[in-house]
């Protein structure tokens, strides 16, 4: 072998390769993606069983009286919501119905809903809306129901949801303190918490599952005194298993406020 090629070989030799850059926090990223996905599976699963009956709550047979209801839903119960719609429905049954109320009139209809003023305003512009833009008939996609007037995401998965059959996870006060406490997402702002949720919860299942935590949000998981003995997610859920633990119920000092429910 010549010198020159003798010499190149050997600084090959004596020359470390320079390592791989280790990928901990990707693989630490995937690791616990993968953690999230199995919990929520067993959430999924649990509440399943225990919450068989699990179905939204709004009394509709359309799409139109669907985004109708959902619109009054808003800090409003459901079953106050659909006493009001049991009349309503009968009256305005198409898109140009709402969109040729007198608001006057339709304020008084739907008065018990609470905020019947910034309702109708909604409710009437969305039907004016959909006369304009799309024939008088609510679109399928989240693109065209956010541009709704008093349309957002929460009300858009919804529809989507269960007047469509699109899978979609709908955030309310119920998921997003649910959520929360199991550990499955750190945010507070509902779009924030829809894409966590959409990450670990099958597609397939985001519609149901947004049912069965509303339905354990309010029926186990309450916002003040949640029945964490009584839960079937306590060894899921690091909040609960502080509650039960006494960790949270910790003596304050005299006079401090006690921790807003979230």
């Amino acid at each position: 072998m010549p010198r020159a090629e003798r010499k190149a070989a050997k600084a090959r030799v004596l020359t470390p390769s320079k390592p791989d850059r280790p990928q901990r926090k990707p693989a630490a990223r995937g690791a616990a993606s993968r953690e999230q996905s199995a919990r929520a599976v067993e959430i999924l699963s649990r509440l399943r069983r225990a919450i068989p009956d699990a179905a939204i709550a709004l009394e509709f047979s359309n799409p139109l009286e669907l985004i109708v209801a959902t619109i009054l839903s808003a800090q409003c119960t459901d079953a106050r919501v659909n006493i009001v719609t049991r009349d309503l429905f009968k009256t305005y049954r198409s898109a140009a119905d709402y969109a040729g109320a007198d608001a006057a009139q339709f304020e008084k209809e739907i008065h018990s809903a609470g905020f019947f003023r910034a309702k109708t305003k909604s409710i009437l512009g969305m039907a004016r809306a959909l006369v304009e833009r799309h024939g008088g008939e609510v679109p399928r996609t989240m693109e065209e129901l956010t541009q709704l007037p008093g349309v957002g995401r929460k009300t858009a998965n919804v529809i989507l949801g269960n007047a469509f059959g699109i899978p979609g996870i709908a955030v309310d006060t119920h998921v997003t303190r649910v959520a929360q406490r199991l550990g499955l997402t750190k945010n507070a702002d509902p779009v924030k918490i829809e894409a966590d949720l959409g990450r670990i919860v099958p597609e397939e299942s985001w519609t149901e599952f947004s049912h069965l935590i509303i339905h354990h949000g309010r029926r186990t998981c309450h916002a003040r005194n949640p029945k964490c003995p009584e839960c079937v997610l306590l060894d899921l859920c690091p909040e609960g298993r502080r509650r039960t633990s006494g960790t949270t119920t910790a003596a304050r000092p005299r006079g401090a406020a006690k921790p807003r429910a979230r």
